[in-house]
This record gives structure tokens, sequence and C-alpha cells, in this order.
């Protein structure tokens, strides 16, 4: 039999995550962000789930293929715009929308010959000092941009920094609209966070948001909120099987460097999922699972293919038990476990995890739609 472990996608709780974001801003379009292979989750899985969207967008020119491929015909961002030249190719057959964010990009576009002018986001840096034009700068690109023939529609884009922190947006907003408030074309400046915390400002949700991470059941903010303090389903979950159980006394060691000591008599399940599955090798002992719907513990380093939990007060639980490493149980009820939590004992963020999510992980779509 295959090794027990599986990652689950629900198309349905997909949808519903999709449904709640646009709820938030009834009144933008929806980029849905589908970079990194849909945050992990496979394009694929996710493209039934994510139709109501109004546009989908990502990184790679390859990604931008396989939505067409699927059959999306709405609009399609690249969220990096253009690489090479060669690449604005490729975005005037597929019809590709992409972002402007510096000058070489815009000497591309000018020597750029095509018969089909292009939409192009122009962004600018107000804060998180990735990719954009200073703000000083913005308006010089976007007359330059508006003078060439190979360019259509120009929208106007940034990024916040702090969207979920407690410096928030006030700054960023100062400066976009200071130095956008005479300019044609629609905006596009809110992520999850921004939507979920500040969706109520009608100039923060602008023309266009773009929901990533929330829409994957993923809370932009933890731990000052949780996905389910913002009505979003978890999309992904890992299970796998107990596959052993070892009786400890006190003094007696867990897995490699001896990283736990039992200070009790406990009784512990070997379960066949590791940091080779995508599991975080950083994860400590305490970091919560389930086993058969109930909420429990891990205990020691985790292995290439293995952790293990106590099953000390699980007397019903043992080889064959259903884990619930993060999501829902499959097999079970009970709430299961929020990857965020996961990720914060980790010391990470639930997108990493969700991007770690091992190839060799069988993966099951559930619902589609």
């Amino acid at each position: 039999m295959p090794r027990p472990i599986q990652a689950t996608i629900d198309a349905q709780a997909l949808r519903h995550n999709l449904a709640q974001i646009k709820s938030t801003a009834p009144d933008a379009l929806v980029w849905a962000v589908v970079k990194a292979n849909a945050y992990g989750h496979g394009i694929e899985r996710v493209f039934e789930g994510l139709r109501a969207a109004d546009g989908l967008a990502m990184l790679d020119l390859s990604e931008a293929e396989l939505v067409r491929r699927l059959g999306w015909r709405g609009p399609i961002l690249l969220l990096e715009g253009a690489f090479e030249t060669r690449d604005l190719e490729l975005c005037s057959r597929l019809n590709l929308w992409h972002v402007v964010h510096c000058e070489a990009q815009i000497d591309m576009l000018a020597v750029h010959k095509t018969h089909q002018a292009q939409r192009v986001f122009l962004k600018m840096n107000s804060g998180m000092n990735r990719l954009g034009f200073a703000p000083a700068a913005f308006r010089a690109a976007w007359t330059r941009l508006n003078a060439l023939p190979q360019v259509d529609e120009i929208s106007l884009m940034t990024h916040f920094s702090d969207a979920d922190g407690d410096k928030g947006i006030a700054q960023a907003m100062s400066l976009f609209s200071k130095y956008t408030q005479d300019l044609s074309g629609e905006r596009s400046l809110s992520n999850s966070a921004a939507v979920l915390r500040h969706g109520k400002e009608l100039n923060v949700r602008a023309d266009w948001i773009r929901p990533g991470i929330a829409l994957y059941g993923s809370s932009p903010d933890d731990p000052l909120h949780s996905a389910q303090d913002w009505s979003l389903k978890p999309v992904m979950s890992l299970n796998a099987e107990v596959i052993g159980v070892q009786h400890l006394q006190t003094g007696d060691t867990v897995g490699y460097g001896s990283a736990f000591t039992a200070d009790r008599p406990l009784r512990i399940g070997v379960v066949a999922c590791g940091y080779a599955d995508g599991y975080p090798r950083s994860a400590p002992t305490g970091t919560p699972v389930c086993v058969d719907g109930i909420r429990t513990r891990t205990l020691g380093r985790v292995s290439m293919d293995m952790i293990t939990v106590d099953l000390t007060e699980l007397p019903d639980a043992g080889i064959g038990s259903e884990a619930t490493l993060w999501g829902r149980p499959q097999k079970s009820s009970g709430v299961g476990v929020s990857i965020d939590e996961v990720a914060r004992s980790a010391g990470t963020v639930g997108y990493e995890l969700m991007c770690a999510l091992s190839a060799r992980v069988p993966t099951q779509t559930l619902s589609p739609l």
C-alpha cells in the first residue's frame, strides 16, 4: 500500500473564502492571486474554485499559459511584469496584463513590435522598498508610458508593507494619493490584510483588490486575528497515520539529539510525516496536532519522514489512527488544527507551509465545482 499520508484541497472552502472576501469589498473587482502554484495548492486543483474571480494574478509566464489552457478567458496579471523583451510577445499572444515597476520595463515596451497595445499596471513603491517607482518619479513614468503606442490603458497600483500590523496603511495611502491624484487609470491597492482590516475604507478598496493568502484560509494578521475570526475556511489539509507506538519511562528521550526527555511515563505515536513532506523541521515540542480528531502535541525533533506525538491522554489511538498535521481531519470528526498555529509554533507563517508541501505527498481535491 502507499505510504499513509495525503494532502486534501477543499475547493468548496476556496469558493467560500472568495465569496467572503468579495462581500468585504463588494464594489471592487478581484484579482485572485495564484502565484507559486496557487500558494502550493496546485493551480489545476484550485482553478474551478476561483472561477468567480474577475482576474487571476501570478508571476510566471508558464502559469499564465496553464490557466489559459484550463480555459480562463478573463484578465491575467503578471505581478512582476516582463523579465525580458521577448516576454512581451507572449503577453501579446495570450492577452496578458503586466506590472511595470522600473525604467527597464518601459524600455522593453518602447522597442516591442506589436499591433495590439498592452494593458499595464504602473507600480509605486510606497514604502515596501521592493519593486516600484519612487513616488516622486511616478508621474514621469506614467507620462512616458502614456506616450507609447505599445501601451493601452495604464492602471495604478502599490503594495502595502504594514497592512497586517500596527503601523497600518495611512502613510502609504497618503503617498499614493498625493502622487496619483490627477492621473487617470484604475487603482489596485489592497492585499488580503488590507482588504480584511481596512476594507471599509472605499479609497483602500479602489477598483481592484488582490487577495492571496486569505483565499486559501490562512489569516493575514495571525495571531491578532485567526482565520476563524475572518470567517475563512482551511483549503489545504495535511493528514497522515500513526505507524508506530512507543512507551516511555521517566527520563527516556525522543528523536535525534534527545531533544525531548519524558518527565513521566508517556505513550507516544510515530506519524508518517516529516520535513521531506513539507512539515517544518523547526516545529518544537508542543506544536499542536490532532489524532483521531482530538488535539494533542508533538514531541521531540521533526525527522525527515516521521514525527512523534503524545498519545498519553488518547487511550483509543494507535497504529492506523489519523493524524491531522494541519487543516481538517478527513476520517474523523473534530475541528482540526489551523495551519497558522503550526506555523506560529515553528516560527514562520502559513504561507511557507503551504508552499513547502512536497511533491511526494499524494494530493486529492474535494468537492470540485
